[in-house]
């Protein structure tokens, strides 16, 4: 039997199987990702933000009493750390997620 890059025919056909595997696992979790809701505020709760675990922006709430025309810049401020903070959380999530699943890759080689 010839042999491809030292793996027998059987080796590849498991490789080619673990690889397939893999794949189906990481859609899934990206589809997992896509619909997790990850919630973050700053302020006390003034300003809250909801996004998924992919970084897409679905909400943003902001308490009335925040809101002084006369210091936009504060509303602006707290919007940008309730922003920021949920990025930092989704990235977290995506690495509880995904990191198993790109750690098995080193598995493949």
């Amino acid at each position: 039997m010839a042999k491809f890059g030292g793996f027998g025919g059987g080796n590849m056909q498991q490789l080619m199987k673990q690889a397939q595997k893999m794949q189906e696992d990481m859609q899934r979790a990206r589809e997992e990702l896509e619909n997790t809701e990850i919630t973050a505020e700053s302020g006390g709760g003034l300003v809250e933000v909801t996004m998924t675990g992919e970084k897409r922006l679905l909400a943003i709430k902001i308490k009335p009493e925040v809101v002084d025309p006369n210091d936009i810049e504060m509303l602006e401020d707290l919007i940008i750390a309730a922003v920021n903070d949920a990025c930092k959380l989704a990235d977290e999530e995506s690495e509880k997620m995904m990191g198993p699943l790109a750690g098995g890759l080193g598995g493949l080689f």
